[in-house]
């Protein structure tokens, strides 16, 4: 028999993970009583925004799939793969292959063909894909905004890592996947999902820009836009599902909440005055 105990943590991004909308809207700024400069963290939101569209549009269809057809947001990318023939896409023009709205089997395959080529750029990570001088953008923007915010996003990184470790010596685990740690003391899995409310391939490249895609993986990243929370913890609950699975949900939102006392799991309330650290990664732990 299998004792191997799994532990998989839910995930919310926006406010908890990553910072984005309160950057935005001023927020952020305001919990501080004046001490941030509210523009300044409006000036980096609307950079992110811009980064975040452009590699999404000009690297992973998004303006195709999801801006010019209707109807085209899936829940996770795996959620056409029996439409997938497996077909070489090396010479493959998907400018010119007649993809519509995905409501028969051919469109279907076709949108089947985008996941897959997603799925392997999300792998092969945006060095693979940007310019020097792209990634240099990139890089100053990301430590502009770690600084800006106080160090949240190399705190939720350092948290993300922590959970994979789990509570043992992290010297001692073994790295299978992004986002998946086997303990080869106790032999226990630890794996980080996300689920986001927002459309799954701006997330997905949200998820490269904000530098989580080594310990998130593609297959483990959920849009709950058209389903709902809940519907993505059942679909996460019936995947990885056996007698020795635990399950964790951390977020800051109403919805998140209600799907984890729904299916009957330990949430942990991330607010957005709270810095990630530490005693969010005891709480979360606690549940073991």
């Amino acid at each position: 028999m299998n004792n191997q105990i799994t532990n998989v943590y839910i995930w919310d991004m926006d406010e908890t993970l990553i910072l984005l909308k309160s950057l935005l809207n001023g927020s952020y700024a305001e919990a501080f009583a004046g001490l941030k400069d509210a523009q300044k963290g409006v000036e980096i939101g609307k950079m992110w925004e811009k980064h975040i569209l452009q590699i999404s549009d000009d690297f992973f269809f998004y303006e195709q799939v999801c801006l010019e057809i209707e109807n085209c947001n899936k829940p996770f990318l795996e959620a056409l793969s029996k439409y997938d023939d497996g077909q070489d896409l090396s010479d493959y023009d998907f400018n010119q292959d007649g993809f519509s709205p995905p409501h028969d089997d051919l469109n279907k395959r076709k949108l089947a063909y985008r996941h897959r080529i997603i799925a392997n750029k999300y792998k092969q990570g945006l060095h693979n894909i940007l310019d020097q001088e792209m990634m240099d953008v990139w890089d100053a923007l990301y430590k502009m905004t770690d600084e800006y915010t106080d160090g949240w996003l190399s705190s939720a990184r350092a948290l993300l890592e922590q959970c994979l470790a789990g509570n043992e010596d992290p010297t001692i685990c073994n790295t299978i996947a992004g986002g998946v740690v086997r303990s080869n003391a106790t032999g226990s899995r630890h794996i980080n999902v996300l689920v986001t409310s927002g459309s799954l391939i701006p997330s997905l490249v949200k998820c490269l820009l904000f530098r989580l895609d080594n310990l998130i993986s593609h297959e483990n990243v959920y849009s709950s836009w058209d389903v709902g929370k809940l519907q993505c913890f059942q679909w996460i609950k019936e995947r990885f599902d056996n007698r020795n699975t635990r399950f964790c949900a951390i977020g800051d939102g109403w919805e998140e909440c209600e799907a984890a006392q729904a299916m009957n799991w330990p949430f942990i309330k991330e607010v957005a005055e709270m810095q990630l650290g530490q005693v969010l990664l005891n709480n979360c732990l606690s549940f073991m």
